[in-house]
């Protein structure tokens, strides 16, 4: 059975609905969504979870904050990791937590 896991990453004007994509192989399902903020990562944990999605890491965008949100949304229903960029260059060279 494959590992059903998913990356979410921020970038302004993302549609997490539009702004996805499935990739599939012998070993890993991975599924990559965009979301605008932190409130539509917190949004879109849940609906990954109910997917069946085991495994998330989040972008180096997520800082400590974000990071902790979408961890208390997934409840321990699935692994939470983090690339780490302390000033993220996709955001102005700042993370997450000063923007949301």
């Amino acid at each position: 059975m494959a590992l059903k896991a998913a990356f979410i990453f921020l970038a302004p004007e993302t549609e997490p609905q539009k702004h996805r994509s499935l990739i599939v192989t012998p070993m890993v399902e991975l599924i990559v969504v965009g979301v605008p903020d932190y409130a539509s990562a917190e949004a879109i944990t849940t609906d990954l979870i109910a997917e069946g999605v085991t495994a998330i890491e989040l972008c180096g965008g997520f800082g400590h904050i974000g990071t902790a949100r979408v961890a208390q949304v997934a409840k321990g229903k699935a692994a939470i990791g983090v690339v780490r960029f302390d000033c993220h260059p996709g955001l102005d060279g700042k993370s997450g937590d000063a923007l949301f």
